[in-house]
């Protein structure tokens, strides 16, 4: 399956220019997905973000910091957001792969 690039602002949360997705699996009646998500070496985001899904990360490898938490994730950690959890900006200067799961609780 190909890459595309994720919808959204180049300079907002994890859209835009620099961040590529495969979706492996969504349904589209509740909108759950599960996805390999790519970000691009030297990615900067500017805004934070906020989901109303939980959302469920893996990082695959290289690393992402998180600037609003102050905290570098890297290959092998995993973060649970859950909804309403404000994330980002990002920084992201070696690129990352990741390995997402979002869905609504039901």
């Amino acid at each position: 399956m190909p890459w595309r690039p994720v919808a959204g602002s180049a300079t907002a949360g994890a859209g835009g220019a620099g961040v590529e997705e495969k979706i492996l699996s969504h349904d589209p009646d509740t909108g759950d997905v599960t996805r390999l998500l790519r970000f691009a070496p030297g990615l900067e985001t500017t805004e934070t973000i906020a989901h109303d899904v939980w959302e469920e990360v893996w990082i695959l490898e290289g690393s992402v910091l998180d600037v609003g938490l102050g905290r570098t994730f890297v290959a092998g950690m995993y973060a649970c957001r859950p909804p309403g959890m404000r994330h980002g900006p990002y920084r992201c200067p070696t690129g990352a792969l990741l390995f997402e799961t979002r869905y609504y609780r039901r």
